[in-house]
């Protein structure tokens, strides 16, 4: 256990509920007693594995031995759940023209393109989205590259946003678009496979924070 100070969006909470059973607290808003791990499902597993959260709580805790895979289920339905905030909100962009379209316009912040698209549409979408970026540069356009990321299913996003099989989408200007890039970003740093360098490719160790540490950061 080490008490090294990580930023909060490289960090995850898990919390003890009231049967005395630990679970996620993605979003790190649920009562009671919590500890912090590395956003990491190698972090997570290695934690289970290692008996570390009951040792840092200093007290028993039932633990699943699946609780990297649950984490990382409940990462995916806050990201589908807020893709779905996206669209009502008018910022989500879904079909291969319309993805084009918006990336041409300047008017994207993400791209997202589902891990069974065909690789030919994905290239192309790519080498559109890599023209965007250049442009930005080009006009020196603040802030990091439009990130383009592949974590979700074209079923499993069609599915929880009402739609038919979902291939290519885009997340437009807005504060419900953001908030789902921010989640994309979370999803992508925790299973280790994020499309841009700077959303830090390698979550590598477990950095377990102690109870006392637990201020909901």
């Amino acid at each position: 256990m080490t008490r090294t100070e990580k930023p909060v969006e490289a960090l995850v909470r898990f919390v003890v509920g009231p049967d005395g059973v630990l679970v996620p607290d993605v979003e790190a808003r649920a009562e009671g007693r919590g500890v912090w791990i590395t956003l990491s499902r190698a972090a997570v597993a290695e934690a289970v594995k290692k008996k570390a959260f009951a040792r840092s709580l200093k007290a028993p805790v039932v633990v699943a031995e699946d609780l990297a895979a649950l984490t990382e289920l409940r990462l995916r339905q806050r990201l589908l759940s807020a893709l779905g905030m996206a669209r009502k909100a008018g910022q989500f962009v879904t079909g291969a023209t319309k993805v084009k379209s918006a990336l041409e316009g300047m008017q994207v912040i993400a791209l997202l393109t589902a891990t069974d698209a065909a690789e030919d549409g994905r290239n192309k979408m790519a080498g559109t989205l890599k023209a965007l970026n250049y442009a930005r540069r080009e006009q020196d356009i603040g802030g990091p590259d439009v990130p383009h990321f592949e974590l979700l299913q074209s079923a499993e996003m069609g599915l929880a946003l009402g739609l038919e099989n979902v291939i290519h989408a885009a997340l437009t200007t807005g504060a419900a678009a953001q908030s789902a890039v921010d989640k994309a970003h979370r999803l992508a740093r925790y299973i280790a496979q994020p499309m841009e360098e700077y959303t830090d490719r390698n979550a590598a160790s477990g950095v377990l924070l102690s109870a006392d540490q637990d201020e909901r950061r």
